[in-house]
């Protein structure tokens, strides 16, 4: 299985960079890991709705550049439904043996996804109904990929 991390906005901070790298070394082992960064909008102090939808609009056609019609998109999206670590696991092997072979997982900038992308995704799925900086998601959610392989593979795992 292919697994794609679609995000908006670059990493900058080291820390975050080298723990998204160690996580892109350990799933080596179970899939091949792409991630694609998107540039982000630049989005002023008090901008209005109309603005603030414009730029999760331009955010958002240029995440759907990089996404396949065949491809199984998973939203992070704060309305999403929440599962936990065993549960995504499930999923992804659900997924890998109906065939899915490449799945896309998209974390939006500061504003969220736009309404296209979360028509276009085939779930979406909530981490908290908490906001986190999106380079600290990259790097819980490929912590929970990690850890949904080893749990796939019955490979003991801290809890």
């Amino acid at each position: 299985m292919k697994i794609t991390c679609i995000a908006v906005g670059k990493v900058k901070e080291k820390f975050y960079q080298q723990a998204i790298a160690e996580f892109q070394k350990r799933l080596g082992k179970y899939a091949k890991l792409e991630i694609i960064e998107v540039a982000d909008e630049k989005t002023p102090d008090k901008a209005g709705e109309k603005l603030e939808i414009q730029i999760k609009d331009t955010e958002g056609q240029r995440i759907l550049k990089h996404i396949r019609e065949r491809d199984y998109v998973i939203a992070l999206a704060i309305e999403g439904k929440m599962e936990d670590s065993v549960e995504l696991s499930r999923k992804m092997e659900r997924l890998g043996v109906n065939g899915i072979g490449n799945l896309v997982f998209i974390i939006g900038g500061s504003l969220g996804l736009s309404q296209d992308v979360l028509k276009r995704a085939d779930e979406k799925l909530s981490f908290s109904r908490m906001t986190f900086p999106h380079q600290l998601m990259r790097v819980i959610l490929l912590e929970q990929i990690y850890r949904g392989f080893r749990i796939m593979h019955g490979e003991p795992y801290h809890k």
